[in-house]
C-alpha cells in the first residue's frame, strides 16, 4: 500500500487529487489543508511513503513546510513532490534543490496522477 499525504489549501484540488489517487486500489491518501496541519499530522505519528506538497499556500508555503518537515525525526528522507501551477523549468530546478524528488504541474491529469507519483518515486529509488 502506497501511503500519500497530500497538502493543498484548495479544497477542490484536495478532493480531486484524493479521488484520482484512490482510483488505484494500492493507494491510501490523507489530506491536509495547510503546511501547519500537515506538520501536526506528521508530528502525531503519520509516516507516509510520499508527500505531495502545494508550493503556494498562505502562512506556511510548501518550501517552508518542507524545511520544517526535515527537522522531524523519522521524516528526514521522506520523498516530497511539489505540486505547482508554475511551469517554468528554472523554478522546478529550484524545487529539486530544496529537496523535492520532482514536480507535478497543476492542473494535473486526474487519470494519470497516481502513475506520475509512482514514476517519480521509481526514479528516486534505483
Amino acid at each position: 500500500m502506497l501511503k500519500i499525504l497530500h497538502v493543498d489549501d484548495e479544497p477542490d484540488i484536495r478532493e480531486v487529487a484524493a479521488l484520482s489517487l484512490e482510483m488505484d486500489p494500492e493507494v491510501e491518501v490523507r489530506s491536509a489543508a495547510s503546511g501547519d496541519e500537515a506538520l501536526e499530522i506528521l508530528g502525531g505519528g503519520l509516516r507516509p511513503d510520499v508527500i505531495l506538497l502545494d508550493v503556494m499556500m498562505p502562512r506556511l508555503d510548501g518550501p517552508g513546510t518542507l524545511a520544517q518537515l526535515r527537522e522531524l525525526t523519522g521524516l528526514e528522507a521522506t520523498p516530497v513532490i511539489f505540486m505547482t501551477a508554475r511551469a517554468q523549468a528554472h523554478e522546478h530546478g529550484r524545487f529539486i534543490d530544496l529537496g523535492a524528488i520532482g514536480v507535478i504541474v497543476k492542473p494535473f491529469d486526474p487519470m494519470t496522477l497516481a502513475r506520475q507519483v509512482r514514476d517519480l518515486l521509481a526514479q528516486e529509488r534505483p
